[in-house]
Order: structure tokens, then C-alpha cells, then sequence
């Protein structure tokens, strides 16, 4: 269950995901929180580089790997605007950070793209709990997910 404070959070992963919109990047942000309730770090898709691992939530998981204790990791969230890809779901689980709260599901994502004839990605689209089996998940935020599917909208129709 997402709590106001959380909100917060989400909101600015949707800020970021729209940031890297209006940047010419997919529409991804999130935010690596203590668990005192400190954002650490936030990041948003950078894939127009060329490099289609410059994902937010993987930045976030080196981060964390170089900047937190374990213990912290642990302890910490991770805010985003869409569900984990499996790479991204990896790299959360390898570093052992803790739960994860997003927006908008990996299976909308794949309604709404194939509802636009956006061909699928090169990579399975799975759960984040199938990668990483136990992790606390928590999404899709129902009111919030419609503002993450019109982002998506925007950046393959111009619309939205």
C-alpha cells in the first residue's frame, strides 16, 4: 500500500520519466529513498545515447553499490515510474536493495505499446518478483498510472 509521503516520491519518478521524455529518451524516472526517508539519488532513462542499458534503476543500483552499507540497501526503496526491467530488476537484487514501489507495470507497458504497434523489446518483459523472488513490490498505482501512460502515448504518437 503507497502512503501520501510516497506519493511524493512517485510524482518526481514521473517528473523524471517526463524530464527524459522532453530529452528525447523513453519516459523512465525513479528515486532511491532511505529508509529514514532521504532521497539519496534519482536518475532518468538515458538510452538516446546509444547505450539501451542507461536505465534509471540500474544507475541507482551501482549507486547504491558504491555510496550505501549494505544494511541501508536493505532498508532503502526504490520509487519509478514503470516496473523494473528484468536487467534492472537484476542489478536491484544483486546489490540487495530493498522494496520496490512503481507506477505502472511492465504488463501495462506491453498493452499500451502493443496498442500503438511499438514492436516488442528485444528482452522479456517478466515481474520483477520473477527475477527477484521475495523482494517486497508494490504497483501498479491506480490514478498515477494514467500520467505515466500518456507519456508513453506522447513518445510514439506525438500525443497524449
Amino acid at each position: 500500500m503507497v502512503n501520501g509521503q510516497e506519493l511524493t516520491y512517485l510524482n518526481r519518478a514521473i517528473e523524471l520519466a517526463e524530464e527524459a521524455l522532453e530529452a528525447g529518451d523513453e519516459p523512465f524516472g525513479s528515486v532511491l529513498v532511505s529508509a529514514e526517508g532521504d532521497v539519496l539519488a534519482e536518475g532518468r532513462n538515458r538510452i538516446a545515447s546509444g547505450d539501451s542499458t542507461q536505465h534509471p534503476e540500474f544507475a541507482l543500483a551501482r549507486w547504491s553499490a558504491h555510496h550505501m552499507t549494505p544494511e541501508a540497501r536493505a532498508k532503502a526503496t526504490v520509487y519509478t515510474s514503470g516496473e523494473h526491467c528484468p536487467m534492472c530488476a537484476a542489478a536491484h537484487g544483486w546489490v540487495g536493495l530493498g522494496r520496490i514501489v512503481y507506477v505502472s507495470s511492465s504488463e501495462q507497458l506491453s498493452c499500451w505499446l502493443s496498442a500503438l504497434g511499438v514492436a516488442p523489446p528485444p528482452v522479456a518483459t517478466l515481474p520483477i518478483q520473477q527475477v527477484v523472488p521475495g523482494l517486497k513490490v508494490d504497483g501498479p498505482v491506480a490514478g498515477l498510472d494514467a500520467r505515466v501512460h500518456a507519456l508513453h502515448q506522447r513518445r510514439h504518437t506525438g500525443r497524449g
